[in-house]
């Protein structure tokens, strides 16, 4: 489904250890409305997964996908990188037709 490098479930760890999260907590990968080429990655850390999400787990740590989102983010990779400019997690998706210029939005 996801791949998430180690590199990434050492990040996502040490959010879910630093703000003291429960074991089922995991980090929300999905895609919200918006930019130039109409949708933004969401990447945000939850307690625990809503009902009917899609728990991935690997390395360590579990992701949670909406299952309408599923089919749009199947085969990506979060990776961390850690640049002057940029760090943070990055998405490669193999399934985008296409990204605006800055690269913060993606169209399938």
């Amino acid at each position: 489904m996801v791949e998430i490098t180690e590199r990434a479930a050492e990040e996502i760890q040490k959010v879910v250890r630093k703000e003291g999260m429960p074991e089922s907590s995991g980090l929300r990968f999905g895609l919200r409305d918006g930019g130039c080429s109409g949708y933004f990655y969401l990447l945000d850390f939850e307690k625990a997964p809503d009902e009917d999400d899609i728990v991935h787990e690997q390395n360590g740590v579990r992701v949670f996908i909406h299952p309408l989102h599923a089919p749009f983010l199947s085969g990506s990779t979060i990776t961390w990188r850690e640049a002057l400019l940029e760090t943070g997690f990055h998405v490669e998706n193999p399934n985008v037709s296409r990204a605006c210029g800055c690269g913060e939005s993606v169209g399938f």
